[in-house]
């Protein structure tokens, strides 16, 4: 498909009428030869979000590139970039989190920080004043993890408590039983230890040290996993005897898990064959991804869902019509299709948001694919990819 970017100029200041790109990720696409003469990145970790991704060097720097209207890169800038740019603070981060018009991250020093909009209240910090740099998340917690949703953020912190901030909580997916805006983090079930959240754009799914998974906030496609397409304002049990390690949550209606033995479920809207069961059909309690894989993690877009195996191979399934699969195809999927990349070459971690999707080789490399109409495959141009596409060297 040719398409011309014609909202390009007003978002990056350039014009490009592209059809996406059929090479293979070392093949010479451009984005080589911009590496070569820029800095070399080694990532411990990339994070897409909706129309930009932030990733964490292997030396604890934060990079960020791809749209930033709302000052979502962290680079004191709202200028859009091709390619990554540090975020500004010289902070020492151990993970971020890409939202879609804010990003967040945890320090080194488990403090946690948000820049770009703060019109939700995402960014945590008892305002609705954005910032193009990182801002200190109120309260005084020390973190372990934190996730950017659609302008709200909820982390789990050093002693497995579950907070959440914003003011986009019209369904509830604050998760504290009110539709009230929260511009500082209110903690959300009290009583139950937590090691891991997800939020989304309408609902949040996080897992408790005990291994249960809980889900909250809007329900029309069964994302909840509680049988039902009833929406709940606080915290309510996915409706399994499966325990889970890990959940994910996409951007509009579904919801991806992994098991303590290795194998992942979704639930949700299936109609893109984000399920991966093998249907096109919206499952209201969790589903056997088809294929016998072992995960080790999994990721969830608006419309397809991305994993990493215990033998670090890489895999999607759903939607793909922008090449967010990354099997060289714009085929849709509804069931797991190895992502490949040259060599030997295996991915550690994998994040699917919009429609695209990053990843991190075993090796520290990064490579992102599928959509790149705003720079956000960060390999210094605007074409679409159907297969993995080394992130260049910073600015």
């Amino acid at each position: 498909m040719n398409r011309c970017m014609w909202l390009i100029p007003a978002m990056l200041g350039v014009l490009s009428c592209t059809d996406k790109d059929v090479s293979g990720p070392d093949d010479s696409t451009g984005a080589e030869s911009l590496s070569s003469t820029a800095a070399a990145l080694s990532f411990r970790h990339i994070a897409a979000g909706y129309f930009h991704s932030c990733g964490v060097t292997t030396a604890n720097v934060a990079y960020c590139w791809g749209y930033n209207s709302n000052g979502q890169l962290g680079d004191g800038t709202f200028t859009a970039r091709l390619r990554p740019v540090p975020v500004l603070g010289g902070l020492q981060f151990r993970a971020v989190s890409a939202g879609l018009h804010h990003s967040c991250g945890v320090a080194t020093d488990n403090q946690a920080y948000c820049w770009g909009s703060s019109s939700g209240g995402g960014l945590g910090n008892g305002s609705f004043r954005g910032s193009r740099k990182p801002v200190l998340v109120a309260g005084g917690l020390s973190f372990s993890q934190v996730s950017a949703g659609t302008d709200y953020s909820c982390g789990v912190t050093t002693d497995s408590r579950l907070y959440c901030w914003g003011n986009y909580n019209a369904y509830g997916q604050i998760g504290d039983g009110t539709t009230e805006e929260r511009l500082s983090p209110v903690a959300v079930s009290p009583g139950r230890s937590f090691r891991q959240v997800s939020a989304g754009e309408i609902h949040t799914c996080a897992v408790t040290t005990s291994y249960r998974a809980f889900c909250w906030g809007l329900n029309y496609r069964g994302q909840l996993g509680i049988g039902s397409t009833v929406s709940q304002l606080l915290p309510v049990a996915v409706a399994s005897t499966l325990h889970f390690r890990q959940v994910a949550v996409g951007v509009t209606a579904n919801t991806c898990a992994v098991t303590p033995r290795d194998k992942a479920f979704c639930w949700g809207d299936g109609r893109r064959g984000q399920i991966g069961d093998g249907n096109l059909t919206s499952r209201y309690t969790p589903r056997a991804v088809a294929g016998g894989l072992s995960f080790s993690r999994v990721s969830v877009g608006p419309s397809h869902s991305c994993g990493t195996t215990t033998e670090n191979r890489g895999y999607c399934w759903g939607e793909n019509f922008d090449g967010q699969l990354g099997d060289g195809t714009t085929d849709r999927r509804p069931m797991p299709v190895p992502v490949p990349v040259a060599g030997s070459l295996r991915f550690g971690q994998l994040s699917a948001a919009g429609s695209r999707s990053c990843g991190v080789t075993t090796a520290s490399v990064g490579y992102c694919w599928g959509s790149n109409e705003l720079g956000q495959l960060g390999d210094g141009t605007v074409v679409d990819r159907v297969r993995p596409t080394r992130v260049v060297g910073a600015m």
